[in-house]
């Protein structure tokens, strides 16, 4: 009785992102960007931390921190010996996409207001790019090129409509 309770949990946390769309290869994308992005920021964290500035030593600091919250919720099995790691990995599952979107956004503009340097900017790039890619899955599917056609075929039909109804009222 425990194992079927313990996979409807674990479907249940996959539903949003199923919900919205977003296919495998999609979802396997953003998560590699994460990764990739926490490695970038862990390094530039640490280049930036090799100052006498105080401004560039909370970027880096800050920086450093987002590569540990990118490395929690992207790739769990990063952080082994995290023994929170996998519960925090969860709950970021359950959040829908436009709210993972503003929430590493948001972190990788942080280390950038703080201190507007080369180091910050190049480091959070791929974070903030993370945090766009999820944006993009938030918007949807494009659609399709015949439910366009037709779209633009019955907006134009109302407009000859309007247009002959007008000719005919001044006549």
């Amino acid at each position: 009785m425990s194992g079927s309770g313990g996979a409807a949990v674990s479907v249940s946390s996959a539903l949003p992102a199923q919900e919205e769309g977003m296919t495998w290869w999609y979802r396997w994308l953003c998560r590699l960007s994460g990764v990739l992005g926490a490695v970038s920021c862990a390094i530039s964290g640490l280049f930036s931390c090799i100052t006498i500035h105080p401004l560039n030593i909370a970027a880096g600091v800050w920086m450093i921190t987002n590569a540990f919250v990118l490395l929690l919720c992207e790739a769990p099995f990063c952080c082994p010996f995290i023994e929170f790691a996998n519960a925090v990995a969860a709950k970021v599952d359950r959040l829908r996409s436009w709210q993972k979107a503003v929430f590493y956004c948001g972190m990788a503009v942080v280390p950038v207001v703080i201190s507007l340097t080369l180091t910050t900017l190049l480091g959070n790039a791929i974070a903030f790019a993370t945090g766009v890619l999820y944006g993009l899955s938030a918007l949807g599917k494009k659609g399709d090129a015949i439910s366009y056609a037709r779209i633009q075929q019955q907006k134009q039909q109302a407009d000859e409509e309007k247009l002959a109804g007008t000719l005919e009222g001044e006549l």
